[in-house]
């Protein structure tokens, strides 16, 4: 189960119960299935001031007696049954998942990674709702700049430009990614444990053509030949990315849900 009731951690609270509701009833306007074109920015903007306010007991979590206790999580381990903490899982909780958005949270031991990814043709809003969260993120250099290795063992990287690269804090950690900008690319590292709340609109969804793919980043200087594609002096601002296959440690496990129910 992935909440366990251990002093006050992750109850139910009372506080703004139609909230979630609130954000989910927007979320359900903003990507209306009949709508012909991409939300406005206006919309978009509206959406995003609203998650702004969404706070930890919004969607049924208390951020009181958070302890990191040395990395092993915040789901109340046995203390007898304790694992190192780059071996604590993430916990992925499902708000909603339809055809047009889903909403869902994600809950970070500290130091546990989300790796470098992408959201294709996908809007993405994203709230940190308690912690810290170290986010770095990309955008594609358009038109597609491309290095193929001949050599056996070497990978194909794709230039990209950083877009962001900072630690994002509760309350204030909102952000906002489009498909060719904003980050569509990013990664999450937990500073301090933490919990992420996400909408992405559309969801992954492989046979329209958005799979999850992940990335390694290379420094510039690594796929560099002397052609100068960067200006002298901006070469810390792009990165080659290498498609990888899903890490095999990226180690998720389902969540419950324990916010007020939405009406849907």
């Amino acid at each position: 189960m992935f909440v366990q009731r251990i002093r006050g951690l992750f109850t139910m609270t009372k506080k703004s119960p139609c909230s979630i509701q609130a954000l989910f009833d927007l979320c359900k306007q903003t990507f209306a299935p009949s709508a012909t074109s991409s939300p406005s920015s206006q919309a978009i903007h509206k959406l995003y001031s609203l998650l702004d306010t969404i706070g930890p007991e919004d969607v049924g979590l208390k951020d009181e007696c958070l302890e990191d206790e040395r990395g092993h999580g915040l789901f109340g381990l046995n203390v007898f049954n304790r694992v190192d903490r780059w071996a604590q899982p993430i916990t992925y909780v499902d708000i909603h998942e339809g055809q047009n958005f889903t909403m869902c949270m994600f809950c970070f031991p500290t130091s546990s990674v989300i790796p470098l990814h992408d959201h294709p043709g996908m809007t993405v809003l994203s709230k940190v709702l308690y912690g810290s969260l170290h986010l770095k993120a990309y955008d594609w250099v358009e038109p597609a700049c491309i290095r193929k290795s001949e050599r056996v063992g070497h990978p194909t990287v794709r230039l990209a430009r950083l877009a962001v690269d900072k630690v994002v804090n509760a309350p204030n950690g909102t952000s906002v990614l489009y498909p060719k900008s904003g980050g569509n690319l990013h990664c999450f590292t937990a500073v301090t444990p933490c919990a992420v709340l996400d909408i992405l609109a559309p969801p992954y969804l492989e046979a329209a053509g958005r799979r999850c793919t992940y990335y390694h980043d290379y420094p510039y200087s690594s796929f560099a030949h002397g052609d100068e594609i960067v200006d002298n002096g901006k070469e810390q601002e792009y990165a080659w990315l290498a498609v990888v296959d899903t890490p095999e440690d990226l180690y998720m496990r389902p969540g419950r849900y324990m916010g007020p129910d939405i009406q849907r």
